[in-house]
């Protein structure tokens, strides 16, 4: 029997912002590593696209959600507000929320994929 690997949940805004498991999983490791560049580097994401995305998830609310401190003699840093951590807090209860709301149905799928598919190549995944 197949087994899903993820089910991911992506929450579109009616202003034309989304907020998914990429921007989550940043937040995460901002907060890990105390660093916008170190997060992106652990996934293999250049400073300049984790620098964005960090910028764009603090313009989507009303309060920021990653702080940043200058370098100097302590040297600079990131981390999430407090409002950042209660929204990825939130996310994250969505997530299992709509998860656990859907396994049967995600149990079903997957009991019906063929062992044998083999996907086409990828070239620009639309999904």
């Amino acid at each position: 029997m197949t087994h899903i690997r993820k089910a991911t949940i992506r929450i579109d805004f009616d202003i034309g912002v989304r907020l998914g498991p990429g921007k989550a999983q940043l937040m995460e490791l901002i907060e890990k590593h105390g660093s916008i560049r170190a997060a992106g580097a652990s996934i293999g994401m250049s400073y300049r696209r984790a620098w964005l995305l960090a910028d764009e998830i603090n313009r989507m609310f009303r309060e920021p959600s990653i702080f940043t401190r200058h370098g100097g003699k302590g040297g600079g840093g990131a981390g999430l507000t407090e409002f950042g951590q209660e929204m990825l807090k939130r996310y994250r209860r969505v997530e299992a929320a709509m998860r656990a709301a859907a396994e049967d149905d995600l149990d079903w799928l997957s009991g019906h994929i063929d062992p044998g598919f083999t996907p086409a190549e990828k070239k620009n995944s639309g999904d």
